[in-house]
C-alpha cells in the first residue's frame, strides 16, 4: 500500500517575544493510501498546526514532509496552492460556502480554479452532489439548506476533483445529532470506496469512525491507536 503522507522530524516554531515556542516538536507520521485517520488532542496540543502542514496550508520550520512521494516542505506559496487544488479536498466546520452561489456552483469551484471547461466542471459537480445524496438541491442557495445539507455540499465540493486526500477539520462541530450521524456515514461510505481521509476532532465518538486515532499532545504524537483491525495501542511516549 502506497504512502500518501510521510513526515519526519517535523517542528513548527514560533517566536513569542524573546522565547521560541514549539507548536510541533519532532513529529514522525506515515499515512497510507485508503486509511481513515482521526487526529485528536486538546486545545493547544498542536493538532491544528499538524493539520495545516498536512494540508499544505503551512510549512514546517524543520523536518521533511513528503506528499505522494514529493517533498513539499520548501515549496513556494504558488506551488503549494497548486498542490492543494489538485491533491487535497478540504471540509471545514463552518462549511465555507459562497452565499450567492448555488450548491452546484459551490461544488464546481475547485474545477473553476483548475481551469476546466464549463461542461466538465458541471458534470463533476453533479456527480459529487449525487454521492452525498443532494442532487435535488443543486440549484438551492446555502441559505435555503439546513446545516447538514450545507455540510454535504461542502463534502461534495471537497471530492469533486477526486483528490488523493480528504481533510476534514471538526466537520460535525456545528451540526445537531441527526446531521452528525448522516455526515459521518458519508465519510464512512467515501472511505469504503477508497478515499484517504484525515479528520481532526476533539470528540471521541466521532474519532471512532476512523481506522486510526492519533493523539497529539504538547506538540508530539503520544498515541497511535489502530481501531479497525486490532486493539493495538502504540504508546509513543
Amino acid at each position: 500500500m502506497a504512502n500518501v503522507v510521510t513526515i519526519k522530524g517535523v517542528k513548527k516554531l514560533y517566536k513569542m517575544g524573546s522565547e521560541t515556542v514549539a507548536a510541533l516538536n519532532g513529529v514522525d507520521l506515515t499515512i497510507n493510501e485508503g486509511e481513515f485517520v482521526a487526529l485528536m488532542g486538546p486545545s493547544g496540543s498542536g493538532k491544528s498546526t499538524l493539520m495545516n502542514i498536512l494540508g499544505c496550508l503551512d510549512r514546517p520550520t524543520l523536518g521533511s514532509y513528503k506528499l505522494l512521494g514529493q517533498e513539499v516542505s520548501g515549496l513556494s506559496d504558488d506551488n503549494l496552492a497548486r498542490i492543494r487544488n489538485k491533491t487535497i479536498g478540504f471540509v471545514f466546520q463552518n462549511f465555507n460556502l459562497l452565499p450567492k452561489l448555488t450548491s452546484l456552483e459551490n461544488v464546481a469551484l475547485p474545477a473553476v480554479y483548475a481551469g476546466l471547461g464549463t461542461d466538465e466542471r458541471l458534470t463533476l459537480a453533479r456527480e459529487a452532489l449525487e454521492k452525498v445524496s443532494l442532487a435535488d438541491r443543486a440549484e438551492h442557495l446555502p441559505t435555503e439548506l439546513s446545516g447538514g445539507q450545507r455540510q454535504r455540499v461542502a463534502i461534495a465540493r471537497a471530492i469533486a476533483m477526486k483528490p488523493a486526500i480528504l481533510m476534514a477539520d471538526e466537520p460535525t462541530g456545528n451540526l445537531d445529532t441527526k446531521s452528525t450521524v448522516e455526515i459521518m456515514e458519508i465519510f464512512r461510505e467515501l472511505h469504503r470506496a477508497g478515499s484517504t481521509i484525515i479528520l481532526v476532532t476533539h470528540e471521541p465518538d466521532i474519532a471512532q469512525a476512523a481506522d486510526r486515532q492519533i493523539l497529539v499532545k504538547d506538540g508530539k504524537i503520544t498515541k497511535d491507536i489502530i481501531t479497525a483491525h486490532s486493539d493495538e495501542v502504540i504508546d509513543i511516549v
